[in-house]
């Protein structure tokens, strides 16, 4: 790893000829082919990391009628919405601290959203947690399984929520926050990659489901949050802002047709948007269990 140039995550993994590791005119949610307005956007893991520095600025930029901020912390969410109303005092905050890994509580912020707004338009599934790293023997298993409470359930049951809300008429926008590690295997990282590649997963079936909803999971790059392991510090060059305008513009109708697929904030959504149909006609983005199969290739 110490011999890797910074950006080699970035460029061995690159779909699109021009990538980016800062916000770029396309996705700054300034601008008016981003705007978010009268929308209610919830976003899970506000209180810290990308969720604070990226995804809630940047839907604050958008200008929604309102957004949602959800974490454990009430201290770090009001501290949260005290950055964003500098950014915009136009739009109405709520700060719901909520463990999502727990039914009753993710049930309690649904409640509120409905008294308040009837259904929220746009969820950002932010929330998650790394809380173990050792070879599988080694793993303590309560922090293994932790990931899998808070990654895999906890992203379902926010996501089960807002669909009851949304229904199968109006429009909607699901980005999960993925990893590259959750299609790549990484030693010592097995529950944070495989509870990722459950979120890819999960969006994959959203997709199938709902075809109102554009489900989307996004790799954020590597941005230098708390969850950064110290091997891939040096890598941590991505920007905050990176990451959340591409989920403004995920929230889009420009980004409809990448529902069900795995996408990199590194990529240029420009050269997406070239690459739609070749896109939307393949498997390109998505889960796929590689190989030739059935009897008439053996006869």
């Amino acid at each position: 790893m110490e011999n890797l140039p910074t950006d080699f995550f970035v460029t061995s993994s690159a779909y699109t000829p021009t990538v980016y590791r800062d916000q770029y005119p396309s996705i700054d949610p300034t601008s008016a082919a981003l705007s978010q307005a009268g929308k209610v956007v919830i976003i899970s893991g506000a209180s810290d990391g990308i969720g604070a520095r990226g995804f809630a600025p940047a839907f604050a930029k958008a200008k929604p009628k309102a957004i949602v901020l959800v974490g454990r912390s009430a201290t770090k969410l009001a501290a949260v919405e005290d950055n964003l109303r500098k950014i915009s005092n136009d739009i109405e905050y709520l700060s719901v601290p909520t463990d999502i890994s727990d039914q009753g509580s993710v049930d309690a912020l649904y409640r509120i959203v409905k008294a308040k707004y009837g259904h929220a338009d746009v969820l950002i599934n932010n929330a998650g947690v790394m809380s173990a790293q050792a070879p599988l023997a080694e793993t303590d298993v309560k922090a293994w399984w932790t990931e899998f409470e808070v990654n895999v359930k906890g992203t379902f049951l926010v996501t089960r929520s807002f669909l009851s809300l949304l229904g199968n008429e109006k429009q909607g926008t699901i980005v999960n926050l993925s990893t590259g590690i959750a299609t790549a295997i990484f030693p010592t990282m097995s529950a944070y990659s495989i509870t990722k590649l459950a979120a890819l997963r999960l969006a994959e079936y959203v997709s199938a489901e709902y075809p109102n909803v554009n489900a989307v999971s996004l790799q954020p790059g590597v941005v230098d949050t708390d969850m950064v392991v110290d091997s891939f510090k040096r890598f941590a060059l991505d920007t905050p802002d990176l990451v959340g305008g591409t989920g403004v513009w995920l929230a889009t109708d420009a980004a409809r047709f990448l529902t069900g697929r795995f996408i990199s904030a590194n990529w240029s959504v420009d050269d997406l948007v070239k690459r739609k149909d070749e896109i939307v006609a393949g498997n390109d983005l998505k889960v796929v269990y590689q190989g030739t199969f059935g009897l008439d290739q053996f006869k």
